[in-house]
């Protein structure tokens, strides 16, 4: 299959401005929304599972790039969740002209509780929300808090930290900004309502974020419904057929909910 090119939005100020690249498939209902994770792109495989099932419905479906990810213009070191989140709520704002059903992806489910909290009252109040292993405070909880005293040292002195990774060839930066800025995002220790129905797929052989978040989330989460489905043998990824196959049930039961 051809490989769709992306289309462009300007977000930031005039003298920041950039280019978040973006796919957009027409269609009727509450547009669903893709959030990815940190470090992955628009064109990964639950992104692409989908799209195809979008497609088959005649369902609008919008998913970007976050700044320096994938496709979009600026290095990746440069950025912190509050650009992140920045560039999910103007794509949104931009592209949605009704409430979406925002799916997020590890780093993706925390932007989503943020952008929900953001969008609530207003005519793009989110119409549900589909997490996939959410990273709710990773910066925080899964990253700062399980480092040894040298790695908080390197980030603080030095300004950031090679990560290597198991997804990429190339080591991540975890930088000062990234979690320092994440402190100003933390959602656990006070309740939260995202104004919308909640489904929440988490792996429990996941090594990146433990099942044990994802319950602690169902805690945090008050007055609306919220349903969690724990996968025995899944992992953080959660992309077999057969994961594939759950999160499609579970967008698509959000959608005819909406």
């Amino acid at each position: 299959m051809e490989r769709q090119p992306p289309q462009w939005l300007d977000v930031g100020g005039a003298s920041s401005q950039r280019r978040l690249a973006y796919l957009q498939q027409e269609g009727d209902g509450a547009p669903v929304v893709w959030l990815g994770g940190f470090r992955s792109d628009m064109r990964a495989t639950k992104a692409e599972a989908l799209a195809q099932w979008a497609s088959a419905q005649g369902r609008a479906f919008l998913r970007f790039d976050y700044g320096g990810h994938g496709e979009s213009e600026g290095a990746f070191a440069d950025f912190t969740l509050s650009d992140w989140l920045s560039d999910a709520l103007a794509a949104i704002e931009s592209r949605c002209d009704r409430p979406p059903i925002l799916v997020g992806s590890s780093m993706g489910g925390w932007i989503a509780l943020l952008t929900a909290r953001r969008l609530l009252g207003t005519a793009r109040q989110p119409a549900g929300l589909v997490l996939i292993a959410p990273a709710v405070d990773f910066t925080e909880e899964l990253m700062w808090a399980q480092m040894p005293d040298s790695i908080r040292r390197t980030i603080m002195e030095e300004g950031a930290w090679q990560r290597a990774s198991e997804y990429s060839s190339e080591p991540t930066p975890i930088t000062r900004g990234l979690i320092e800025d994440g402190r100003r995002h933390l959602l656990f220790g006070s309740q939260i309502s995202p104004g919308c129905p909640v489904h929440i797929l988490q792996g429990m052989r996941d090594p990146d974020v433990p099942w044990r978040q994802a319950v602690k989330l169902v805690e945090h989460l008050v007055g609306d419904p919220v349903v969690l489905t724990l996968v025995k043998d899944g992992d953080h990824r959660l992309s077999t057929p057969e994961d594939l196959t759950r999160l499609i049930a579970a967008v698509a039961g959000i959608a005819t909910a909406a």
